[in-house]
């Protein structure tokens, strides 16, 4: 078959997709974001172009990446991909699904529409709001960008002042201000990689950081899924109706599994290392299938 890979052309996760694609006789193509271009009537309809590679052509599409631009350059790129889903080319994941997963407000309305526990979380975009939200959170709160994975731009806040001062900070910059009661913890949350019907799972602990990601340090560890765990991931990466998610679950000090997030373009460079999976091939298998079954 032959796979797009909409990805950083130094991207890790391009090279090991290349990698399991040719051990399973198929074959890859990197293609950006920045370079689609579509085209309505003439000899061949609704053809969608990245540089020199008619999208149209391929198998699949896999998004391994979602690059910052304008509004109009965002809804144009997720408007292609729908045009490329509705021409019956798989696209993993569906641009409904990283339109939600990649918005942390919508992802939260999600996850608790669908009755899932996840952190009370204010989303306002004054910092009046947000110092009223400070003090309803119980004063201690994580303030998250709207966008973004990895940790980047978390912070944790504790002191009024210090909260106001950052609160301003990112109304200035224009920034909408997702602030999120924080969780006590023992230093560890649960990745929950999703694979169509396949889980595959880690626990990663921190012990010098309330943030466990793994690009802040975090070790590790083989994880023990118990039934819970699994309908919590399945239903959370439904939500948003991705097909391969990474699903973030924070077991707090009350004894209870938070749902915090659902990354729709989820890395997997530290799970594979941890479970000793080749998780790269077990995407191109999950996603095989689905075009045959298409």
């Amino acid at each position: 078959m032959r796979f797009a890979i909409l990805a950083d052309p130094e991207s890790w996760y391009l090279r090991d997709l290349a990698r399991a694609a040719a051990a399973q006789n198929h074959a890859v193509t990197q293609v950006s974001f920045s370079q689609i271009a579509a085209e309505i009537g003439g000899t061949e309809n609704n053809r969608i172009f990245s540089g020199e590679h008619d999208l149209t052509k391929f198998d699949a599409l896999l998004v391994r990446t979602m690059p910052p631009g304008s509004l109009e350059q965002v809804v144009f790129r997720m408007d292609c991909l729908a045009r490329l889903e509705a021409q019956g080319i798989s696209v993993i994941n569906p641009p409904r699904a990283l339109e939600a997963a990649v918005d942390k407000y919508l992802t939260s309305a999600k996850l608790q529409a669908a009755g899932l526990l996840t952190p009370r979380t204010i989303t306002c975009q004054t910092p009046d709001d947000a110092m009223a939200a400070f003090d309803s959170l119980g004063g201690d709160v994580v303030v998250k960008p709207l966008f973004g994975s990895e940790g980047r731009g978390i912070t944790r806040l504790s002191d009024p002042a210090l909260a106001l001062r950052a609160f301003k900070m990112l109304a200035q910059l224009g920034a909408v201000l997702y602030v999120q009661e924080f969780i006590e913890h023992e230093g560890c949350d649960l990745r929950l990689l999703i694979i169509g019907d396949e889980i595959l799972a880690m626990k990663r602990r921190n012990p010098l950081d309330w943030r466990t990601n793994v690009s802040r340090g975090a070790k590790t560890e083989l994880l023990l899924v118990t039934p819970e765990m699994v309908d919590l991931a399945q239903r959370a990466a439904d939500s948003v109706g991705a097909l391969v998610a990474g699903v973030d679950i924070l077991p707090g000090k009350d004894g209870r599994l938070y749902v915090l997030e659902v990354n729709a373009v989820p890395g997997w460079k530290a799970l594979a290392r941890t479970l000793n999976v080749d998780v790269a091939a077990r995407v191109l298998q999950f996603v095989t299938a689905r075009c045959h079954a298409r």
